[in-house]
């Protein structure tokens, strides 16, 4: 049985079938629209570059955008996984360039999935089962096989959250 070519095509069929249709047409003042006060986004900082809400959260957490959710996407569920464990250029939370726009936020997010799947693809049986490091922190001894499925899990999860936003986004009042 090919696991990695089945782990990818997990994700794969989701993100094709589900996902990036769903994203198409997104606009700038959805990407960033705030359903509620107090939401955590991406923001212009005092330098006019965006920046990412983020720090220890309330309880209750605090509802977060379309646009913080793909930049946790990009960054922290993609991104920085790519970079540890495939070769990826370096992310981190402190010094992204956060997209100020939805079409900037896509570019990024196509990135950050094509270089996630592409080292997935690459894994292999041995690959899989290797142990994920030290970049995993406490889930260092487990299998990378073990991280690609929390990963598609994360990724599905955030992903079904942007696709909830965009249906309030057009159902609320005033809306179409």
């Amino acid at each position: 049985m090919d696991w990695t070519r089945l782990l990818v095509a997990q994700l794969e069929f989701y993100w094709d079938v589900h996902l990036w249709p769903r994203l198409q047409g997104l606009t700038d003042e959805e990407y960033l629209w705030e359903p509620v006060e107090g939401c955590w986004t991406v923001r212009p900082g005092p330098d006019g570059a965006f920046v990412f809400d983020r720090g220890r959260a309330p309880d209750p957490p605090p509802v977060t955008t379309i646009a913080w959710r793909m930049a946790h996407l990009i960054v922290g569920i993609l991104g920085q996984r790519a970079a540890s464990h495939f070769g990826a250029p370096p992310i981190e939370w402190d010094s992204h360039a956060y997209a100020g726009s939805a079409a900037g936020a896509l570019n990024q997010l196509d990135e950050a999935y094509a270089q996630w799947t592409e080292g997935v693809r690459g894994l292999g049986e041995d690959g899989l089962a290797r142990p994920c490091g030290p970049a995993e922190g406490p889930y260092a001894e487990l299998p990378l096989a073990a991280l690609v499925l929390h990963i598609n899990r994360e990724a599905i999860h955030h992903a079904a959250e942007i696709a909830l936003l965009r249906d309030l986004y057009r159902r609320r009042e005033g809306g179409r």
